[in-house]
């Protein structure tokens, strides 16, 4: 019982990051399960299958409030689930002792990724277009595979793909992303049925997952008002290094003085990323705010006079304003 409620913990935990990011659920659930000991192929093919659950209400909430792009979803989803399907049968067919340094090595760089992304404000570059499909599909089916062989990765690889590319609102970025990994989740999950059979998924430890990922839905949206996402992506992204950062160092058997200088460096590095990331968050912030002061001067201006308006790309799209706004 003990266990199952650590588990319910960690999907909790996993959910609230999630909601809050619009990515890592897998990553954190994975990375944790990896530490409890429990087997890659295990890993992951519990995390997909609790994630249909979790998906799906994240899918209808984000459908209820209009942050889906339906073409968008349907365009990256199909290839993600044949990437999705691909690689989980890869992980199924490699033994435990070859996929936990595999997998880490997944993890380890999904989370450096993370922790320099959140490092600087995103910004919008282009504004308005339609995504093209052939830009769609190959950036699904990556998605897709990395996020079955590393127990993680479709929300931090789609994510910042489309929000760098400018052409959507952040909130629908989000929302579309975790439209479409419904459907990733179920094919990976078929996947691992078919490699692993039933006996790949630990049922107690999904049920646990997915209980605390549903109860963690709603207070998603209320963390994402409190907590800066940009600090919290950099925090998550510097826990997953270290953590996957250890198996790494066991398999390349690195003793002595090698193993606590590595940890160190990796330390010193989350701590710059941190430091980094409140001065970005701050210089975000403080554009915010000279913009909205300069607005009733621009309102107040002589009659006729035509405002001036900001080119577009210039409004920093920081990652704290993603929630999903109240409809309208």
């Amino acid at each position: 019982m003990r266990k199952l409620l650590v588990l319910a913990l960690v999907g909790l935990v996993a959910q609230l990051i999630d909601g809050s990011l619009g990515m890592a659920y897998g990553l954190t659930s994975s990375t944790l399960l990896l530490v409890a000991g429990v087997a890659p192929a295990a890993a992951s093919a519990s995390v997909h299958l609790a994630e249909i659950g979790t998906t799906l209400a994240a899918g209808v909430a984000h459908w209820r409030f209009g942050n889906v792009d339906w073409r968008v979803v349907t365009r990256i989803a199909l290839p993600g689930a044949v990437g999705a399907f691909a690689g989980a049968t890869v992980l199924s067919s490699i033994s435990t002792e070859a996929a936990a340094p595999w997998m880490a090595g997944i993890l380890f760089t999904l989370g450096a990724y993370l922790l320099i992304r959140f490092t600087r404000p995103l910004r919008t570059d282009r504004v308005g277009g339609r995504l093209r499909g052939r830009f769609l599909g190959p950036l699904g089916l990556v998605a897709g595979f990395v996020d079955a062989t590393g127990g993680g990765g479709w929300g931090p690889v789609a994510t910042p793909a489309l929000l760098v590319s400018g052409r959507m609102e952040p909130r629908k970025v989000i929302g579309s992303v975790d439209t479409a990994e419904f459907v990733v989740a179920g094919a990976a999950s078929i996947g691992f049925l078919i490699g692993l059979g039933t006996e790949g998924f630990l049922l107690p430890t999904v049920a646990a997952l997915l209980i605390g990922g549903l109860i963690a839905a709603p207070l998603a949206a209320w963390l994402v008002r409190i907590v800066p996402a940009q600090l919290l992506g950099a925090a998550v992204g510097g826990v997953i290094v270290l953590t996957n950062a250890r198996t790494l160092i066991r398999s390349a058997e690195l003793d002595g003085p090698t193993r606590p200088a590595l940890y160190a460096l990796l330390a010193v590095g989350w701590l710059t990323a941190l430091v980094l990331a409140v001065r970005a968050l701050r210089r975000t912030r403080r554009a915010r705010a000279e913009a909205a002061s300069a607005s009733p001067a621009v309102a107040a201006g002589a009659p006729g006079e035509a405002p001036d308006v900001a080119p577009a790309g210039e409004v920093p799209a920081d990652l704290a304003a993603t929630g999903t706004p109240a409809p309208r």
